[in-house]
């Protein structure tokens, strides 16, 4: 796989080393068991998959690429460029500015740009009004256009379906940047609705056996779908796809539960004709890193601390993930870990900061799950591992620890 120009500050000599062994001892990717780092008082279990995906790399070699390429000129990008405040911050602190917020809310107006402007294109990509709109003001939006390929490879499936005549139902969620690209996409094509959920599946299900009527679809459905779509003739061939950061577990329940739907209502021998495979839309990043996260919930730890951006969608399912058996802390980074009595960390589900005291047991070792989301650097995690061993004397050092690995 390609490697990218990623500024040397985001690299973490400790995390380098760990995915380094693990590329040796496992270059097929069959054992999702964590990496452990065993300090002594204090026993990490990293992720096997964790961090940096390939499209976030793309991003940031883009986007510094820009800056270097542009001195002098205005430098925009339409959005947070990933969901990590550690990286855009470090654009805003060149210079980079951002058009938009993360539901698509203007902050600075297209007007003002000018043909000599640099506008970045995110890794989520842009709903196709806006290209048009930076395109009428003589902006090159292919130029700097970090959009991740394989959001573009699940364009290219509702593309291809679309123009079949399935209605695309995009499992997403709706205000995402990345879900308003691809709905703008599969809207251009055909008919496509959004689904949050399971539930919301279902709900849509009944619709599609003509169990509930048009007026309550367009309220339980309201900004998610194709304003020309007939719920008696669009629903006759369906096809699912995803926002690519969502639970790769979730899109496929959701797309079986489609796939039951259409059989119950043309029968199993005809269902070629009423559903469309695309299951090749999934995210290899984002299996790898939920199968890795599976792969902890085998550990008897006492706590687990999950990173990344706090509006990052892939980041969340891992918090879920790990709630389910673990006391777990959400943080952006290091600097949420005030001191060893005092966490600060997010609720995803609630949207809001908590301050947890007595966060790490008194207890020795203390076991540590640790992995982080896509858009999250390996030095943030390299940050808090340091950061939580300086509360403690007599570790292994650091050199012992990483020649250990040969011996797990």
């Amino acid at each position: 796989m390609k490697t990218f120009n990623v500024p040397e500050f985001y690299r973490s000599p400790i995390i380098t080393k760990v995915k380094q062994y693990r590329k040796l001892q496992d270059p097929r990717k069959k054992d999702n068991s964590p990496t452990i780092l065993n300090f002594g008082k204090i026993n990490y279990f990293i992720a096997r998959h964790f961090g940096f995906c390939y499209g976030v790399e793309n991003a940031i070699e883009i986007s510094f690429k820009a800056i270097e390429e542009n001195k002098g000129k205005r430098i925009f990008l339409l959005s947070q460029m990933i969901h990590n405040p550690e990286v855009n911050n470090d654009l805003i602190a060149r210079g980079v500015q951002f058009l938009q917020d993360t539901h698509g809310n203007q902050l600075i107006s297209f007007d003002t740009l000018t043909p000599d402007d640099v506008v970045i294109i995110p890794a989520f990509g842009a709903p196709l009004n806006v290209i048009e709109v930076l395109e009428s003001k003589k902006i090159k939006t292919e130029s700097y256009n970090t959009t991740c390929p394989f959001v573009e490879r699940v364009w290219k499936k509702s593309e291809t379906i679309g123009k079949e005549n399935y209605t695309i139902i995009i499992h997403g969620k709706h205000k995402h940047e990345e879900t308003r690209s691809t709905f703008s996409r599969s809207d251009k094509n055909g008919q496509a609705v959004v689904v949050r959920n399971l539930t919301e599946a279902k709900l849509l299900g009944q619709y599609i056996l003509g169990e509930k009527e048009r007026k309550d679809f367009e309220i339980d459905f309201k900004d998610k779908y194709s304003e020309t779509l007939n719920i008696n003739t669009d629903f006759e061939k369906i096809g699912v796809i995803n926002q690519t950061t969502m639970l790769a577990s979730e899109t496929q329940e959701i797309a079986d539960y489609f796939k039951s739907i259409m059989i119950k209502k043309y029968g199993e021998k005809n269902i070629s004709n009423h559903f469309a495979d695309t299951r090749d839309t999934l995210c290899y990043a984002t299996n790898e890193n939920q199968d890795a996260t599976y792969g902890l919930l085998n550990i008897d730890a006492d706590i687990a601390i999950v990173l990344g951006g706090y509006n990052s969608s892939n980041t969340s399912h891992l918090v879920e993930l790990c709630e389910g058996k673990f006391k777990t802390y959400f943080i952006s980074s290091e600097k949420e870990i005030i001191d060893a009595n005092t966490i600060h960390h997010f609720d995803y589900p609630n949207k809001q900061h908590l301050v947890t005291k007595n966060y790490l047991p008194t207890h020795f070792p203390i076991n540590i799950i640790l992995t982080s989301g896509a858009s999250c650097p390996d030095s943030i995690i390299e940050g808090v591992i340091n950061k939580i061993n300086s509360f403690y004397s007599d570790l292994n050092s650091t050199e012992q620890v990483l020649k250990s690995l040969n011996h797990q």
